[in-house]
């Protein structure tokens, strides 16, 4: 792992996860049938691409690392992780019923992760794992703007 890590703010966090459900949004969209899957099966392993970083992970410069290993996240630590945004995403099809549970799924989160001393979300609890802001690798927006 290259440069000084850090963990990742909620903001970061909360950014990156949003760019990441507008790439599930479109592949939902764009692919009409198996677009629902696509989208499920990148919510679910999003995490465990590009050395441990979903997309919206990696244009904003956070990781996803193991709390044992040290290493990046794994696809069983991505699976881990996202379960509870997964069964949301499923039951998103049923009116009412699955809006309401991914509302109530998204603000436990929120709460975990606001009282964790540790800045992590019931995911990372169950996965095991931690975000971490990568302050100083060109593999970032940012790192690549700084170094133009």
């Amino acid at each position: 792992m290259s440069g000084d890590v850090k963990r990742g703010s909620l903001l970061l966090r909360a950014i990156a996860k949003t760019l990441d459900f507008i790439i599930i949004a479109a592949a939902a969209e764009v692919i009409p049938k198996a677009g629902f899957f696509a989208g499920l099966a990148y919510l679910l392993i999003g995490d465990g691409l590009f050395d441990g970083r979903s997309v919206g992970k990696k244009i904003i410069g956070l990781r996803v690392v193991s709390e044992d290993t040290d290493k990046p996240c794994s696809f069983r630590d991505s699976i881990l992780r996202n379960s509870i945004f997964g069964i949301g995403y499923l039951l998103y099809k049923i009116p009412w019923f699955g809006w309401i549970f991914i509302v109530i799924v998204t603000v436990l989160e929120f709460i975990v992760l606001l009282g964790s001393k540790d800045g992590m979300r019931l995911g990372d609890e169950i996965a095991k794992t931690r975000v971490e802001t990568i302050t100083t690798d060109t593999e970032t927006l940012t790192g690549r703007l700084n170094a133009s």
